[in-house]
């Protein structure tokens, strides 16, 4: 197990400094909170950086965290975000909430949204296969 020093050269080599939000840590889980941040906020995953940022930067817009919402929004400008992804990706976030609250609130029947939803998709497959093949 490192020691609470090890991990804060590793946070500082990698970010410049040792936020407060990682001193804050108990040094019984400081590693292990460190290296899965490094693992799912920094390192490259199937989902490119850019693209993580601007899931999380929907993500902290529903959340309503503001420490997150300027955390993943520089993050994502880091990435080369522009302000208008970000834009849309609180737009989305926004739509999803508001579709959610309303078939939740009025008890849109779950087998039916499904159904009603695979059909859909599967239409909207067949239209870009028929619009692909015409060009």
């Amino acid at each position: 197990m490192k020691q609470r020093q090890e991990v804060y050269q590793e946070i500082e080599q990698m970010m410049g400094l040792v936020p407060t939000m990682f001193k804050m840590l108990p040094d019984s889980s400081i590693e292990q909170e460190w290296e899965l941040f490094k693992k799912v906020q920094i390192e490259e995953t199937a989902i490119p950086n850019k693209y993580r940022e601007l899931i999380g930067v929907a993500v902290a817009a529903i959340m309503r965290c503001r420490y997150c919402s300027y955390y993943h929004s520089e993050v994502a400008k880091l990435y080369g975000a522009t302000d208008a992804e970000i834009e849309d990706a609180v737009h989305f976030a926004k739509s999803s909430a508001g579709w959610s609250t309303y078939i939740n609130g009025l008890q849109v029947d779950y087998e039916t949204f499904k159904s009603e939803m695979d059909e859909s998709v599967e239409h909207i497959r067949h239209s870009q296969m028929e619009e692909a093949h015409s060009h």
